[in-house]
């Protein structure tokens, strides 16, 4: 794209590889932020995570840790997490500051009771109504600002009823069906996540060409009949025949 001489100023002066003291205190005072993960395959997920100010820890400069609770019981990033520890996590300020933080790093599942022997001063109920099953432990890697020119200012609105519904499982609370999914589960079945076979390298759509590539081999196979007086002309058509059809039909180079 031609933009590697400002691709590398950004690197040079704002990609750190811990979280420095301004980092720091905008992490504490988040109540929520967005982490992406991958499976062992690469298929991803991003998902959201909130809680009270500092939910999101900050355990020293170059650890963060968060509190996973009871949810739909899928456990898609945990599941990731074990399979592939790279993660993505992206904090934004609408309220205050209107600029986000990025941290990439590596992520491990830890019990409750193991994380508390090693930092003792973790809240122990956080979250009024829940209890953590794990935390999930991050290794910074990288941090660097995502800048405030896309992102809206917002207000915040004042609380409704008792508060927020933490750890309910009461369906309408948590949304119902609001995207009106369960109406077509009977008629698709159970959902089945397409295979991922370990070992299978991306090919590129042939599809686009593949009119092209017939053309082409139509074109060799004239050739080869228009040379077919001589000896000469039929070999060049064959040879010629030959190269196109193995170019468009063997399998690309792993």
């Amino acid at each position: 794209m031609g933009t590697t001489e400002r691709a590398d100023r950004f690197y040079g002066e704002q990609v750190l590889d811990r979280l420095n003291d301004r980092m720091r205190a905008f992490v504490a005072r988040q109540e929520m932020f967005f982490l992406a993960t991958a499976d062992r395959h690469g298929a991803c997920d991003n998902t959201f995570r909130a809680g009270p100010p500092g939910f999101l820890h900050v355990l020293d400069d170059t650890t963060l840790a968060y509190p996973e609770y009871r949810g739909n019981g899928v456990h898609a990033s945990l599941g990731n997490i074990e399979e592939n520890p790279q993660v993505g996590l992206l904090m934004v300020d609408f309220l205050r500051d209107r600029v986000g933080l990025h941290v990439n790093g590596r992520a491990a599942v830890v019990a409750d009771a193991e994380i508390r022997r090693a930092h003792p001063r973790l809240p122990a109920d956080q979250v009024p109504g829940r209890k953590a099953l794990v935390w999930v432990v991050i290794s910074v890697e990288e941090a660097y600002i995502h800048c405030a020119k896309h992102i809206p200012h917002l207000q915040k609105a004042p609380a409704r009823g008792t508060g927020r519904p933490w750890g309910t499982d009461d369906a309408k609370r948590k949304g119902g069906d609001f995207f009106g999914a369960a109406a077509e589960a009977p008629q698709r079945g159970p959902y089945l996540p397409p295979p991922r076979p370990d070992a299978t390298p991306w090919r590129p759509d042939a599809t686009p060409w593949r009119a092209e590539a017939e053309q082409a081999l139509a074109r060799a196979a004239r050739y080869a009949r228009a040379g077919s007086g001589t000896v000469a002309g039929q070999e060049a058509g064959a040879a010629g025949a030959e190269a196109f059809s193995g170019w468009f039909t063997r399998s690309a180079p792993a």
